[in-house]
């Protein structure tokens, strides 16, 4: 009992006086999963990290992972790489050089843009101006607020009644900064852009805007800790968070997502019982015209399908597939960034409790994909600032395709 109240102590003296974390000479190697030896090697590294962290886990032979390796365990991490073959690519030399580069306060104009990354507050701000800017067409969402008590913002983008509705979520997981501008972006377009099929799509379709799913998780990746993925639930003593994409109620818990609650994966300790999940499902069950279901995360290039939990097809899988696979065939013709497609369960691991399963296997909604936006790990989730457009215009020019080939087959 005593441990434990130390314990709590500890956490609560942390949480007020926490210093920014900072990634000075941590190295960030791309790591391929050769046998099952290595797999075995790089789980049990997982499970007891003491300062390694992974940007994608471990779960199969034959595929890679991002693994941050801090100083003082480099001398352990050529040792193990030279006991058990490991095939080790250097990606970045200094991590904290890179986040310094990606977040520098220079790039940040008095007015919202997307040359550089933006707090929730800008963030916020800026969805207001467009309430007040496009009055009629913009209205505001406010859904409830987070654990830390931010409001959980969002905004309807519609021209006309009787629209079917599109669905566009950012930032579930915190450190994954490039989804929420991504969405802003796109957001920004369907306002603005002349372009006439991205003026059908903003007039045709009721569009609901959910830039930041995780404000306090979001928000202390910018004060506090770059790399921090979950909510800011006091999930034990010790640690705080649950990952909010493993927290949905369907198929909870039913692999790819731990009960540990200092697991970057931990899913909590019960479906929903994330306020920012609670409150997001219950808005998005309201929506009786939505057609189509998009969610943003990165890295990896990938364009996924339901579901996490098996790989057992979905009822419309082949015509997802079809309407996808030209999707990221039109994404690659702007800059030949290439994608892949597939479900989650195949394409990169189990994964249960996930936003786009429940939407797909709760409400039924017809298309519904997750994009795992750019890169392929040379920056990971630090994609200098300079990519937000590119990735966002070879996004927009793919959910065109998604909207006009779901018309073709009936589903708007």
């Amino acid at each position: 009992m005593k441990f434990l109240l130390v314990c709590l102590a500890l956490a609560l003296f942390g949480a007020t006086v926490a210093e920014k974390a900072r990634y000075d000479n941590y190295r960030v190697y791309r790591v391929r999963i050769q046998d099952e030896r290595q797999l075995e090697l790089l789980q049990a590294i997982e499970q007891y990290p003491d300062g390694y962290r992974f940007w994608s886990e471990p779960v199969k032979v034959g595929t890679e992972v991002l693994l941050v390796v801090p100083p003082h365990q480099r001398g352990h991490f050529s040792d193990i790489r030279a006991r058990f073959g490991l095939r080790a690519e250097l990606q970045i030399a200094n991590l904290q050089q890179q986040i310094d580069l990606e977040s520098r306060p220079s790039l940040r104009k008095n007015t919202f843009g997307w040359d550089a990354y933006y707090r929730v507050d800008a963030m916020y701000g800026w969805l207001d101006s467009l309430v007040a800017s496009y009055p009629g067409v913009v209205s505001p969402l406010n859904i409830g607020n987070s654990f830390e008590g931010r409001p959980i913002k969002g905004v309807k983008v519609s021209y006309k009644a009787g629209n079917k509705g599109v669905f566009m979520e950012g930032l579930i997981h915190a450190r994954e900064w490039v989804s929420g501008a991504t969405v802003t972006w796109v957001l920004n377009e369907l306002l603005t852009s002349t372009d006439p099929k991205v003026r059908s799509i903003a007039e045709n379709y009721d569009w609901y805007f959910f830039p930041v799913t995780n404000p306090d998780g979001y928000e202390y990746t910018h004060t506090t800790d770059r790399q921090w993925r979950k909510t800011r639930s006091q999930a034990s003593a010790l640690c705080r968070g649950a990952d909010p994409n493993r927290n949905w109620g369907y198929n909870f818990m039913q692999g790819g997502a731990s009960s540990v609650p200092c697991s970057d994966t931990f899913a909590g300790a019960s479906a929903f019982s994330e306020v920012e999940t609670r409150q997001l499902s219950d808005f998005i069950a309201t929506l009786d015209n939505l057609s189509t279901y998009l969610a943003f995360h990165s890295y990896s290039q990938l364009l996924l399908v339901p579901y996490g939990h098996t790989t057992a097809r979905l009822d419309n899988y082949d015509e997802t597939i079809a309407i996808g696979t030209k999707a990221i065939n039109k994404l690659q013709e702007r800059y030949g960034t290439t994608y892949k497609i597939g479900n989650i369960a195949e394409a990169i691991y189990v994964a249960s409790g996930g936003s786009i399963d429940w939407v797909k296997g709760v409400l039924r909604t017809p298309l519904v994909y997750a994009y795992e936006l750019r890169d392929l790990g040379r920056y990971g989730f630090v994609l200098p600032p300079d990519q937000i457009i590119p990735t966002a215009q070879e996004t927009l020019d793919s959910i065109i395709v998604i909207l006009e080939e779901g018309t073709n087959y009936g589903y708007h």
